[in-house]
């Protein structure tokens, strides 16, 4: 199928976004997305990998809005998605947030070492972005210590210890990750095959 729009643009103005990015929520995990276009109707999404299989997704933007999405075409990358449910278009194209804006973060859990000082502290991630990670570790490290982050399928990082709460630390990384390696390491440890009936096939990870 070509790569049309995810709805008629001569029944809606279409608005292009300059390729924001995004994720979408699927059961097998959280995934990069790029978002191309959108309408009231609907979003076109361009992918940094094979499109995921599942057709009712969920497509969060950074500020955290949440959106229920049903895929209505696929194209080598690409996918058009027409909305669930209304959607007040300013409000996705603003994308107001409370905070400052941040880099899409994605929640994945797989086990980290975190070398501190000389020291190895056993981490398990609970989600990752282009800059960062937030990890619960099983004791307290000092805030602003510098780390190496060392995690199987994901690119070794070093970084200082930005803040911590408890047992969750938050890691600032001195060297951003690729947008497309990280979507890529994603994809690779998130498989987005699904059985019959949208079932995530034994072994997967499904979205936090």
């Amino acid at each position: 199928m070509s790569a049309t729009n995810a709805t008629d643009p001569r029944q809606e103005q279409r608005h292009t976004l300059m390729l924001r990015t995004a994720k979408v929520v699927c059961q097998s995990g959280e995934y990069v997305c790029l978002v191309r276009d959108v309408s009231a109707g609907g979003v076109g999404l361009r992918f940094l990998h094979d499109v995921p299989e599942e057709k009712r997704i969920f497509l969060e933007l950074a500020n955290g809005a949440l959106y229920p999405i049903e895929r209505t075409w696929a194209d080598q990358g690409q996918a058009g998605y027409r909305f669930a449910a209304q959607v007040v278009l300013e409000n996705f194209l603003s994308e107001a947030s409370l905070f400052a804006h941040r880099p899409v973060r994605l929640r994945l859990k797989v086990p980290v070492l975190l070398t501190v000082d000389g020291h190895d502290f056993r981490a398990m991630l609970a989600d990752i972005s282009r800059c960062g990670a937030k990890l619960n570790v099983d004791r307290l490290l000092p805030q602003g210590a510098f780390a190496r982050f060392d995690a199987a399928g994901l690119p070794l990082r070093f970084g200082h210890i930005r803040w911590r709460k408890d047992h969750d630390h938050g890691i600032v990384f001195q060297e951003a990750i690729p947008l497309e390696e990280l979507a890529r390491c994603l994809h690779t440890l998130q498989p987005c095959a699904v059985a019959p009936g949208g079932e995530v096939q034994q072994g997967e990870i499904r979205a936090a």
